[in-house]
C-alpha cells in the first residue's frame, strides 16, 4: 500500500477526483498472494494507507481465464484508490489485461521488479529491467488503449547494479507516459542487505514523475526519514504492514482495534479461518510474549483465537 506523508512539498495525484496523496504502500514482492487480497486492504486503509495494490496478477491467464479472473481479483465499494498489478511480457498483454480491469480500479502497475525464480524464467518480473524498449513499447500501447488521463500506468522496479541504468530506465519509462515508479532499494540479488537510499534520491533527483520508495519500512516514522532522505513522494511496506497493520497510524504495535477490525472484516467477507489466523500471528508476533504466542499459534478454530483475544484484552 502507499502512505502519503506531508512534507511542505507539492504531494502527487494518484489517479481520481484530484484526490492528494503521497503514497504508503504494501510492496508485493515475496509476501503470499492473500496479503494484499481484498480484506487485509480494506483493513489498511482504516489505518493511513492512502493508495492499495493488489497481489501481481499474471496477464496472460487474467485475460484467457474467467476462472483466474475471479480467483485473482476481487473488490468492494470503498476499495479505491486501487492499483492492479500485472506480470506481464508483452504490450498487447498488459493492455488487454488493462482494457478489462479499467472500470473497477485506478491505475494498472507493470511489475519490473520480482526477483522470484518462476517469475525471471517465464519472462517476468525483474527480467525486465534490461529491457527498456520493451518497457516503453508496453506503456505506450496501455496509454493507446486506454485514453483516461486519470488512468495511471505504473512501474515497480528493483535497483540495476550500475545506478545509471536505473536513471537511464526510468527516464525512458517516464518519456513513454509512466505516472510514477516505485523504487525497491536492494537489486534482485539482495535480500537483506540495507536499502539504498542514496540511489533513490538520485533516481528521485533525475525524474519529474512522482517517486515511491520502498524497503525497511517497519514505522511511521521510518517512512518519514525515508522521505527525508530520499526525496520521494510517497513511501511503501511490505512486512512491516503484515506485522502491524496500524503502522502508518502511528502505532508501534498492532493496536488492539486494528485486532478487532480484522477479525470483523475477514468474517465479513468469508475469509478462511486458516487466513485470519496467519494474518493474527503476524500481528501479534510483538504483543504477545513468545510462550504465550506458541498457544495462540496452535488454536484451529477462529473461536479459539476470539476467545484468547478477549480474554486477554487485546
Amino acid at each position: 500500500m502507499i502512505k502519503h506523508i506531508s512534507c511542505g512539498r507539492k504531494r502527487f495525484t494518484v489517479g481520481l477526483d484530484g484526490k492528494s496523496q503521497l503514497p504508503t504502500a504494501l510492496d508485493v514482492w515475496g509476501l503470499s498472494k492473500n496479503v494484499l487480497e481484498l480484506p487485509f486492504r480494506m483493513l489498511v486503509r482504516k489505518y493511513g494507507c492512502d493508495v492499495a495494490f493488489t497481489p501481481m496478477i499474471v496477464s496472460h491467464s487474467f485475460i484467457e481465464s474467467e476462472k483466474a479472473r475471479n480467483c485473482d481479483f476481487t473488490t468492494t465499494i470503498g476499495d479505491r484508490p486501487l492499483i492492479v498489478q500485472f506480470a506481464a511480457r508483452h504490450g498487447t498483454e498488459l493492455a488487454d489485461a488493462a482494457e478489462i480491469i479499467y472500470r473497477y480500479s485506478d491505475g494498472v502497475d507493470l511489475n519490473c521488479g520480482c526477483p522470484q525464480r518462476w517469475a525471471i524464467a517465464e519472462g517476468y518480473g525483474a527480467c525486465l529491467l534490461n529491457k527498456p524498449d520493451l518497457i516503453h513499447d508496453m506503456i505506450q500501447q496501455v496509454r493507446n488503449r486506454i485514453t483516461d488521463t486519470k488512468y495511471t500506468v505504473s512501474l515497480k522496479i528493483r535497483l540495476h547494479d550500475d545506478i545509471r541504468q536505473s536513471v537511464e530506465f526510468c527516464r525512458q519509462a517516464e518519456q513513454a507516459g509512466a505516472s510514477w515508479i516505485s523504487v525497491h532499494g536492494r537489486t534482485k540479488s539482495q535480500r537483506t542487505e540495507a536499502v539504498n537510499l542514496d540511489a533513490i534520491k538520485i533516481i528521485k533527483e533525475n525524474l519529474t514523475i512522482p517517486v515511491v520508495g520502498n524497503g525497511d519500512v517497519f514505522h511511521l516514522n521510518d517512512a518519514i526519514k525515508f522521505q527525508d532522505s530520499t526525496g520521494v513522494d510517497g513511501v511503501m511496506s511490505a512486512r512491516g504492514l503484515l506485522q502491524n497493520p496500524s503502522l502508518f497510524s502511528g502505532t508501534e504495535i498492532t493496536s488492539s482495534s486494528c485486532i478487532k477490525d480484522w477479525i470483523n472484516l475477514s468474517i465479513s467477507f468469508g475469509t478462511s479461518f486458516t487466513n485470519i489466523h496467519h494474518h493474527l500471528m503476524f500481528m501479534l508476533g510483538k504483543v504477545m510474549p513468545k510462550s504465550e504466542r506458541k498457544i495462540f499459534n496452535s488454536y484451529t478454530s477462529l473461536s479459539s483465537v476470539i476467545d484468547h483475544i478477549n480474554m486477554y484484552s487485546l
